[in-house]
């Protein structure tokens, strides 16, 4: 089974240290699935105010600055996992820092019969 894990930050700043302690926690998460190869890919995001939404309506295109949805959470970042059950992705998203003090959101990947898309992308 292969896990979108969305991490969205509240509103609330964290310090310096708290950031770089964040940073260390996520880094050792990533290296444990990683080594057991269970990690399609990871990042963090840049804040919102570099982000872009596209919209088409009426066959036109609409781009705008930020999100498009008014939230109080933004977006922070994201690990692509693979995992045997929905029981360890939520375990693991427990583990991400920044579900303390915002959200981890779990998506389980949808992909049609014979895709192996994900698996390509992974790979380069």
């Amino acid at each position: 089974m292969k896990y979108m894990l969305l991490i969205y930050r509240a509103g609330i700043e964290w310090t310096e240290e708290e950031r770089a302690r964040c940073m260390l926690e996520s880094k050792n998460i990533f290296d444990e699935r990683n080594s057991k190869g269970k990690i399609i890919a990871s990042s963090l995001l840049h804040s919102v105010t570099k982000a872009m939404s596209v919209q088409i309506r009426d066959g036109r295109r609409h781009v705008t600055d930020g999100p498009f949805i008014e939230t109080k959470e933004q977006l922070g970042g994201y690990f692509l996992i693979r995992v045997a059950s929905p029981e360890e992705a939520i375990d693991i998203a427990a583990r991400i820092p920044g579900s303390r003090r915002g959200t981890a959101e779990i998506h389980q990947l949808f992909l049609p019969p014979g895709s192996d898309r994900v698996e390509r992308d992974a790979a380069t």
